[in-house]
């Protein structure tokens, strides 16, 4: 999860920013459809996989799912021979799974995801931060993550019912990545491009922004969104919000209370794009429902209203590039 709760914090992950990448023009027809962007980080809960994939045929969605490999493999039979840069082999900040029946039931979402037409991402496996890793170190873990998701149906002990297809999504078909932490390195960006990642979303923007290019590498940034009575800003996340509304603190007496500020803010944030310049409105949020699930259920109330407009499209991070690039096309064309 985002560490960036605190001003100082906060300040230091925008001053990386411009010195990352510069930013692209962004488009300036006025037709052009509202971008509409979710993304989950862990992918773990197999009960909030089902949740997630219901909300999305519901309301028309399609989604990112941001993936910790070490939840497709037990501690016992694979956790012991994945060993994150700089960490002793079997170490993982976010945990194994804890069963292969947990195994399988989280390679069987990730396929229906995939089949439903979602985006399947990385977020790498043990969720260390890697603000000191060397590209190696990058790709070390990136190697961990393909090699677990490739051995996801041998490791929940059902490799006779692999879908065919799996292995050459899981070859060439995870091309976004999310930093955990949100945390990067100098040596991250060669590293996604060695790995043949098309996209990155590790980045924090002061608001709603086009993705930005970093040597031919689209990189996506969470926007710092106006929230609360005094509309404040934070991070477009609902681990943020939960760091802002409870000091981080599980407080479900007061969830819906949180509901309604987390929806008045998607709502605004939303607003202000759908009536401007139609820039993409980015939300992150973790496979956890924080604050007895208020951010979850405002998503669902945000996306139920949203996604149906005709002028919009809530899209996955790998639909939004190719709608991207032929709207900045279009509008190149009209000059």
């Amino acid at each position: 999860m985002p560490r960036f709760s605190t001003a100082s914090g906060l300040a230091a992950a925008l001053a990386l920013v411009p010195a990352l990448a510069h930013a692209v023009e962004p488009p300036v027809a006025p037709e052009r459809k509202q971008l509409v962007i979710i993304s989950f980080d862990g992918a773990h809960d197999n009960r909030l996989w089902d949740k997630s994939l219901e909300m999305a045929k519901r309301t028309g969605a399609h989604f990112t799912y941001f993936l910790s490999c070490t939840f497709l493999m037990t501690r016992a039979e694979g956790g012991k021979a994945y060993q994150a840069p700089g960490q002793k082999a079997g170490r993982s900040n976010v945990g194994f799974a804890q069963s292969r029946e947990e195994v399988q039931a989280r390679a069987r979402h990730i396929w229906q995801a995939h089949l439903d037409g979602h985006d399947i991402g990385s977020h790498a496996c043990g969720h260390f931060d890697g603000k000191g890793w060397s590209a190696a170190d990058w790709k070390q873990e990136f190697t961990s993550f393909h090699a677990a998701l490739a051995n996801a149906w041998k490791a929940g002990g059902i490799e006779s019912e692999e879908p065919q297809g799996w292995a050459d999504f899981a070859a060439k078909d995870i091309k976004g990545f999310r930093a955990p932490y949100l945390s990067l390195s100098d040596g991250l960006l060669p590293a996604l491009k060695q790995a043949g990642f098309t996209y990155d979303a590790s980045l924090v923007t002061k608001g709603p922004g086009w993705p930005s290019d970093a040597d031919g590498m689209p990189r996506f940034g969470l926007p710092l969104i106006p929230e609360g009575p005094q509309q404040r800003r934070v991070i477009g996340m609902d681990y943020n919000l939960f760091v802002r509304h409870s000091m981080g603190v599980e407080n479900r007496k007061d969830s819906a209370a949180f509901e309604e500020r987390a929806l008045d803010a998607y709502r605004k944030a939303f607003a202000a794009q759908y009536q401007g310049d139609r820039i993409p409105l980015q939300l992150g949020f973790h496979f956890v429902e924080m604050n007895g699930g208020a951010y979850w259920r405002a998503l669902d109330r945000f996306l139920t209203e949203t996604c149906g407009r005709q002028d919009v499209a809530c899209v996955s991070y790998a639909e939004a590039l190719p709608l991207i690039a032929k709207q900045k096309k279009a509008d190149r064309s009209a000059f």
